[in-house]
């Protein structure tokens, strides 16, 4: 069988975000390994793309010759449902989830529920579907239909890293995501706002660009916390190994997270972590490596972080578990190993 693949996706593929960090790493893998891979853009926009920008990624999809495998990006895919009860016949059609869209935080309860109605039509036609988290798969299984022979788990890799020296003084708390609601960053400005007898520095790195409402209740909560002389909001940052390994805590409050990559890398590095009790983080984050906290629950996180802050054999021991944890992980050449023999079996 040929090794040739059309990877489609939405948007700017080189944006620091973990999904588009996730594509970019299985193009370059696949392609390492025989894969000749022909990226296909779809547009600006997704999952809530303008009638245009919709129509002319159909377009560009339907264009592909018969038979043509096909691995369309989640964002986008999910809302391409009636394309894909037309297509999935005539292409080979393999969908990557990174976690359904109808679990976006922020959403209103009807737009979820056209958000989960057509991500099930658009999956039920498709030959394959690949996943990065156990608990995706299982999500998908019992909320979506889709059997667990259709489903392959590629989780993540991690690339080397030096490892975090935890020497700070003061503590340097990190927190990585783009500036959106999902990610949670107002519950840790509000928890160490709780804090601010203590001593310690924090930086936030996530676009400020994709979800600028966002960025603004960022701001001005900064501002009325008082803690802007202490709190970074660093922007972008195309490679963060570098702030990892100065980092001595990293923390992020996310609401759902489809697997975590950045918790992985912290890991990787021997970070202790904070974070919230959700989607796929507690498979990514052993207890022994971290604090874990209910979503949304600014005390608690608050308290978590005291524990680090003031507790410094509890931040070591909880570094020295997160290093050994993050020490068997898989790297990226597996996960390209596994989505190449999940591909070459597509019927």
């Amino acid at each position: 069988m040929s090794q040739s693949l059309v990877f489609a996706y939405p948007g700017n593929l080189a944006l620091n975000t973990g999904g588009y960090a996730y594509d970019r790493r299985v193009i370059d893998g696949l392609g390492k390994i025989g894969w000749s891979v022909a990226p296909l853009p779809l547009g600006e926009g997704f999952p809530a793309p303008s009638a245009v920008v919709k129509a002319d990624a159909e377009r560009r999809l339907s264009n592909l010759p018969d038979d043509t495998l096909v691995m369309i990006d989640g964002l986008a895919f999910g809302v391409l449902d009636d394309w894909a009860v037309r297509e999935a016949r005539r292409l080979r059609i393999v969908a990557l989830v990174h976690h359904p869209l109808a679990l976006e935080t922020g959403i209103h309860e009807r737009e979820q529920a056209l958000l989960r109605e057509s991500e099930r039509r658009a999956l039920a036609v498709v030959r394959h579907v690949l996943v990065t988290s156990e608990m995706t798969a299982r999500e998908l299984n019992a909320s979506y239909g889709v059997e667990s022979a259709r489903i392959t788990v590629a989780l993540p890799g991690t690339a080397p890293a030096p490892a975090a020296r935890g020497d700070g003084s003061p503590p340097h708390i990190l927190s990585i995501g783009t500036l959106t609601p999902r990610k949670g960053h107002d519950i840790l400005i509000a928890a160490l706002r709780q804090l601010e007898n203590l001593d310690w520095r924090a930086t936030i790195i996530g676009s400020p660009t994709l979800n600028p409402s966002t960025t603004e209740r960022l701001k001005r909560q900064l501002d009325v916390s008082g803690l802007a002389e202490r709190i970074t909001l660093a922007g972008e940052c195309a490679d963060t190994r570098e702030q990892l390994a100065k980092a001595d805590i990293f923390a992020l409050a996310s609401r759902y997270e489809g697997y975590g990559m950045v918790f992985a890398e912290a890991l990787s590095q021997g970070l202790p972590i904070v974070a919230c009790r959700t989607g796929a983080v507690p498979d990514v984050v052993p207890d022994e490596a971290g604090l874990l906290v209910p979503v949304d629950d600014v005390d608690a996180f608050a308290e978590a972080l005291r524990s680090l802050i003031a507790d410094i054999p509890l931040r070591k021991q909880k570094a020295e578990a997160s290093r050994r944890a993050g020490a068997q992980l898989p790297g990226w050449d597996t996960t390209a190993e596994i989505i190449s023999n999940t591909l070459r079996m597509v019927p």
